[in-house]
């Protein structure tokens, strides 16, 4: 399924290429009260595909849901509007789980649609500074052929296992847009899952689409807002005091970062909203019996800042 929010330059080479690679499959967009006619086009040219219109704007998530839900396979694909897949795609997510039973997801090689010769995401990963990091990012695409375990997979292309959806929940609508596929792919390795990387399914991708470019206000407040959402979340309270002087230096060091892009304030209003956050939404429930599970996601958030700095 497609969420799409004014996507009118991209949604069509979307539709056109997935249709092309899984021509039989049931197609759902979900628009989000888009006013740029793109609703309107998809109508008219792709009468195969589902649409779901929203009224407004209600953000990724909510629309990434709506389809979610809708969907009625055992296996449900997310898919950016902003993307084009290759062959093969489709056929190799699926298989992904099929052959792994207790993979939750499984996330597609995205690359450059620009730069065809760099990475865009060959899985996202989080590491214990708070920072979430797409891994290979700009780097060449050879350097990631093989299939390997992630923390989570990008909810620009990805498969999810609908029955585990149904028992760990969807995506966190509170998020609106951005992490909310790390909350998710965390939530999974809680409760025992895993989240695979498969270079076999490519899909080539624009980047910020919708938001229009890597640095502006909207993302970058959001993402400060749900980056302490996110570990508050997931995190329970003796994990959170164990990581605390890392997460701290890690917000620091963004935040410097930010000052020099123009963007300090911005990051600082996010992180107030994000702390405003953490006091009205709810905590992912500990059950000692993922007890195991906790300790090697704390091993893994550690192993991850040297990952994020290959």
């Amino acid at each position: 399924m497609v969420p799409n929010y004014n996507g009118i330059a991209f949604v069509e080479a979307c539709l056109r290429t997935l249709l092309a690679d899984a021509p039989k499959a049931d197609i759902l967009l979900v628009d989000n009260g888009s006013t740029d006619g793109s609703r309107e086009l998809v109508e008219e040219c792709f009468p195969e595909v589902r649409v779901i219109a929203l009224d407004r704007n209600y953000g990724f998530c909510r629309a990434a849901n709506e389809g979610m839900r809708a969907a009625t396979s055992p296996y449900v694909i997310l898919l950016n509007n902003d993307t084009e897949v290759l062959p093969g795609f489709t056929r190799a997510l699926v298989s992904a789980l099929q052959m792994n039973p207790t993979a939750f997801s499984a996330g597609a090689k995205m690359i450059q649609l620009h730069h065809q010769e760099k990475i865009d995401d060959a899985g996202n990963f989080y590491c214990a500074l708070g920072w979430a990091f797409a891994r290979g990012k700009d780097k060449p695409v050879e350097y990631y052929e093989k299939p390997d375990e992630i923390f989570a997979a990008c909810g620009g292309a990805v498969i999810y296992r609908k029955a585990a959806l149904e028992r760990i929940g969807y995506l966190d609508e509170a998020h609106f847009a951005y992490l909310e596929d790390i909350d998710l792919g965390w939530r999974a390795k809680i409760a025992g899952w895993k989240n695979l990387y498969v270079p076999s399914a490519k899909v080539l991708h624009v980047g910020s689409g919708t938001s229009g470019s890597r640095y502006n206000a909207f993302k970058v407040r959001l993402s400060s807002r749900n980056s302490v959402y996110l570990a508050w979340k997931n995190m329970p309270a003796p994990q959170i005091l164990l990581n605390a002087p890392v997460l701290l230096a890690g917000f620091a060091v963004k935040y410097a970062f930010f000052v020099k892009k123009g963007l300090g304030k911005t990051y600082r209003k996010g992180i107030k909203e994000g702390l405003s956050m953490c006091s009205r939404e709810k905590k992912v429930k500990f059950c000692w019996k993922n007890l195991p599970c906790y300790g090697r996601i704390q091993l893994e958030l550690w192993v991850n800042i040297g990952k994020r700095f290959r």
